[in-house]
């Protein structure tokens, strides 16, 4: 919105615009040239080594900005020289004026051609010029006195934001349904076969979170108290990255209760907690769809 509509945009749609008002969409031919003139058709001239040393060595973002700056030149030179003012006491400066303006157009029109080709052949439709040669960019005298250009139309449309902020939840659901996509051609192989004996021997326990806090000197850790319904105790769990400590407690969860005690950190940790990842790396906790008695036994 504020580069394209308010800057290109604006600026060639006053141009056309006001040739189309004062002159009936004839260019108007160049007069006598203030000081201000011959400043402004120099920095146009000027554009183009820059342009085209940054296009020639891959500095595409760079040599953007340099096509704009055609525009940036000829927003400034309307807003300062004010031809609908000027109109009404000196008609011939305006003539110059919109002359400047629409050779700058013009200039824009190839300047823009190889980033946004076609907004460039839109601009080519409206000043109803078939082509310009890249070899005159620079030059002041791309349109004749004389010629009668297009009939003017807004160049882009504003984008509000609602409309933005669509896309941007379109793009978002796109990217999640590519990663789902992706995750699922990547599910990781079947382990190992085990016995119905081997499953037994696995306590899992509905359980609920107590208490939850950062272990000191680590990034991964937190140190949970948990209600087993058999006890209370403590598990270290590798979620800090995760869950805060604050989002956990109260929650239910499963626990396999008889895992071996190791020690984590100093501290001694009695049982796991079960988590799934998601396909954007994302852990989630395992829990009873309704609220269940601590101490029930998964399985």
């Amino acid at each position: 919105n504020n580069e394209l509509v308010a800057v290109l945009g604006n600026f060639v749609n006053r141009a056309l615009v006001l040739t189309q008002k004062y002159y009936d969409g004839k260019v108007p031919a160049c007069g006598e040239l203030t000081d201000y003139d011959r400043e402004t058709i120099a920095d146009i001239a000027s554009i183009r080594a820059s342009l085209e040393s940054n296009i020639e060595n891959y500095r595409f973002r760079e040599a953007l900005k340099d096509a704009m700056n055609f525009t940036r030149i000829g927003n400034k030179y309307l807003a300062d020289t004010e031809p609908w003012k000027v109109i009404k006491s000196d008609p011939e400066r305006v003539k110059t004026i919109l002359n400047i303006a629409l050779q700058i157009t013009a200039n824009t029109a190839i300047a823009i051609e190889p980033f946004m080709p076609f907004s460039a052949a839109k601009m080519l439709r409206m000043l109803a010029v078939d082509k310009f040669s890249w070899e005159r960019l620079g030059k002041m005298d791309l349109i004749e006195a004389g010629h009668t250009i297009g009939t003017p139309e807004l160049l882009f449309e504003k984008i509000e934001d609602d409309v933005i902020q669509r896309q941007l939840d379109k793009l978002a659901a796109t990217k999640a349904a590519n990663q789902a996509a992706e995750a699922a051609q990547h599910v990781e192989a079947q382990k190992d076969t085990i016995y119905f004996d081997d499953f037994q021997k696995m306590d899992i326990r509905v359980s609920t979170i107590l208490s939850a806090e950062k272990v000191a000197k680590t990034k991964k850790l937190l140190k949970l108290t948990v209600d087993t319904g058999i006890d209370q105790r403590v598990i270290v769990s590798g979620i800090a990255e995760h869950f805060t400590p604050e989002e956990l407690i109260g929650k239910q969860v499963l626990v396999l209760v008889n895992l071996a005690p190791r020690d984590l950190k100093g501290i001694t940790s009695s049982g796991m907690i079960l988590m799934a990842e998601d396909a954007s790396g994302k852990l989630r906790l395992l829990q009873p769809d309704e609220k269940t008695n601590n101490g029930a036994i998964v399985g």
